[in-house]
């Protein structure tokens, strides 16, 4: 049948169909207009901010790592141009696939993937972060010619160098990759982009000021990601030079003399208190630090028995011996306990009322009779366990306390130990103990719990010599800032031991001047050829304590159960300038060990002198 057409019904739909269609299109037209009113006018800044930021971005400039020279401008650390190879997240399609294939092809290794995934969380994902470091120039030649790594590039940077390896490595200290710690201590923003940080030594002690400050550059990229133009923003500051006291040519004549031996040796300047030498011995390379230490020579540095990480001059706390017996004398004769005419006969020991055991001398036959003076030339240990007797612990402690024993110095470098100056109250606290008398003789020529650093009895020397000055040691001498003159570095603090009388201390200087030009003194040896006037002091510490019947034979003995050899001393005697202290671990007699050491190396310091004035 055929369809009836209904032309008025068929026009109202067709009209009520385009009206829809009009207004979905004018809507959608609004919406368009809407949204293109939106981006381009109403958030126009804002997009376009964030389109440049597809486009440019801000990364950090690392500054270069301030040197660190000797007194004499002698470079002990420094910068060398270097290769490193980095990677960036962003510009990679896949990370963990990468870094395989570049292990694949000898560019890297499973400890370099494993370093880098452990610093990439420090690191935005358009930062270049470091892969491997180091690269020589066969290396990066390779890497350039058949690079097919899309977002691995190969950038220059400055890498810490120390130019004289070994030498002076317990001072300078080193640099190494920032770890977990390093990220959480040192200012996020300062650091950003910076991989290594000082972690010993002067090195970490002016970590801010050798470190510099970070600088700004820009860069844009196109659309396939690669860097078409790069604009500094603001440029890094160069990191700030140090010139340290130590003289170079002394410490590397004062590791050559303890070559071989496990040791230290401190010299400093009596008259403002800057640090010339200071050598801890094993020593250990630096450099081997840099870039990530080898596990061969970690093992090698963890399991020697010689501790070579062990800075030993302020870390290394030891039985002063009989180096403490100037001061011992010193403090009698202050607090009235003795006078200059004072006399004391030694039989070759010493026994206490109603007690069995004898306290013996180092010669056991003994020194006859002995004053003030000639008890420090020859260490006569009897004059000092009835002085230490007389005087009783609390008043040896409170003599010896002015001269920095039992506290740090306050050197500018980290880690250092105080020690231990013993007291009825200390063994109470520490040892849970009461103090026995025998312990106050033993004190008296420096055994028993009193401990000190190498430092410890420099500073205590040169103390004698400026007759009640105690000098904090500095290593710090001047610095250099990028654009600005030498700036001296602030000086080290001056305190005054309380002085009754003058004629006191010149009664101590003459038993160490003694000690080297009288017949009987233990480093009478010293003073054949000697150039300049030395007052000293000679020292043996045990190890561990004999009986009062058991005689000390090193033979009998394994090698590291042997005594210390120790030396202290200052020249000249008049207006003196410089004091030292040498200990020899284990090797038995300060006079034979440690005093020659102390002697060679005052003859290079008055030889330098000479050729100077």
């Amino acid at each position: 049948m055929d369809k009836i057409s209904n032309a008025a019904s068929e026009n109202k739909i067709f009209s009520t169909r385009l009206m829809l269609a009009l207004v979905f299109i004018f809507v959608l037209v609004f919406i368009l207009i809407s949204r293109l009113y939106s981006l381009q006018i109403s958030n126009y800044d804002y997009y376009i901010e964030e389109s440049l930021g597809n486009q440019m971005r801000m990364l950090p400039i690392t500054p270069i790592r301030g040197k660190i020279f000797d007194r004499n401008g002698k470079m002990i650390a420094g910068n060398q141009f270097a290769y490193k190879l980095t990677l960036t997240p962003e510009k990679t399609n896949n990370v963990s696939e990468t870094l395989l294939l570049l292990k694949k092809y000898n560019f890297i290794n499973d400890k370099d993937i494993e370093i880098f995934n452990k610093n990439k969380k420090r690191y935005k994902k358009f930062h270049s972060i470091p892969l491997k470091y180091k690269l020589n120039e066969k290396q990066v030649a390779r890497f350039l010619v058949s690079n097919q790594f899309i977002g691995v590039d190969i950038e220059s940077y400055f890498q810490r160098i120390y130019p004289y390896n070994a030498s002076s490595v317990h001072v300078t200290g080193y640099v190494s990759r920032m770890n977990k710690k390093d990220k959480a201590f040192y200012n996020k923003e300062d650091y950003l982009g910076t991989s290594f940080v000082g972690k010993t030594g002067i090195e970490k002690q002016y970590e801010s000021l050798l470190h510099g400050k970070n600088g700004k550059k820009q860069i844009e990229r196109n659309v396939t990601g690669r860097v078409i133009n790069t604009k500094i923003i603001q440029k890094a500051t160069k990191g700030t030079d140090l010139y340290l006291s130590i003289d170079l040519d002394l410490q590397k004549k004062a590791e050559s003399l303890l070559e071989g031996k496990r040791g230290a040796i401190v010299a400093i300047d009596v008259q403002n208190g800057e640090v010339l030498a200071m050598v801890s011995m094993p020593i250990y390379n630096p450099n081997w630090f840099v870039n990530g230490i080898s596990h061969k020579n970690y093992k090698k540095l963890r399991t020697s028995k010689d501790i070579p990480q062990l800075n030993r001059t302020i870390q290394g706390l030891y039985p002063p011996g009989s180096t403490i017996k100037p001061m011992v004398a010193l403090i009698g004769l202050e607090q009235g306990t003795i006078t200059s005419h004072t006399k004391t006969y030694c039989p070759g020991y010493f026994k206490l009322k109603n007690v069995k055991r004898k306290f013996n001398d180092w010669k056991r036959s003994g020194h006859g009779q002995v004053n003030v003076r000639s008890s420090i030339a020859q260490s006569c240990d009897v004059f000092f366990y009835k002085l230490a007797n007389k005087m009783g612990i609390d008043n040896l402690h409170d003599g010896l306390k002015p001269f920095n024993f039992g506290e740090k110095t306050g050197i500018d470098l980290p880690g250092e130990r105080g020690g231990i100056l013993p007291s009825k109250a200390w063994k109470k606290i520490n040892k849970k103990e009461p103090w026995y008398r025998g312990e106050t003789l033993i004190a008296g020529i420096g055994q028993g719990f009193i401990t000190a650093s190498p430092l410890q009895l420099a500073v205590a020397t040169a103390a004698l010599a400026n007759k009640g000055v105690v000098i904090q040691p500095k290593i710090l001498k001047s610095t250099h800032a990028h654009g600005e003159a030498i700036k001296e570095a602030k000086k080290g603090t001056r305190k005054q031991i309380p002085i009754k009388d003058i004629h006191n201390w010149e009664e101590v200087i003459q038993g160490m001047k003694q000690t080297i030009y009288s017949p009987r003194g233990t480093a009478r040896k010293l003073n054949k050829n000697l150039k300049y006037t030395l007052a000293g002091k000679t020292g043996t510490a045990q190890v561990f304590g004999l009986d009062a019947e058991e005689q000390y034979i090193a033979a009998n003995l394994d090698e590291r159960l042997r005594d210390h050899a120790l030396f202290t001393g200052f020249a000249p005697i008049k207006n003196p300038k410089i004091a030292i202290a040498v200990i020899v671990e284990n090797a038995g007699s300060g006079s034979s060990k440690a005093a020659p050491l102390a002697k060679k190396l005052l003859d290079v310091y008055f030889e330098k002198q000479s050729l100077t004035q």
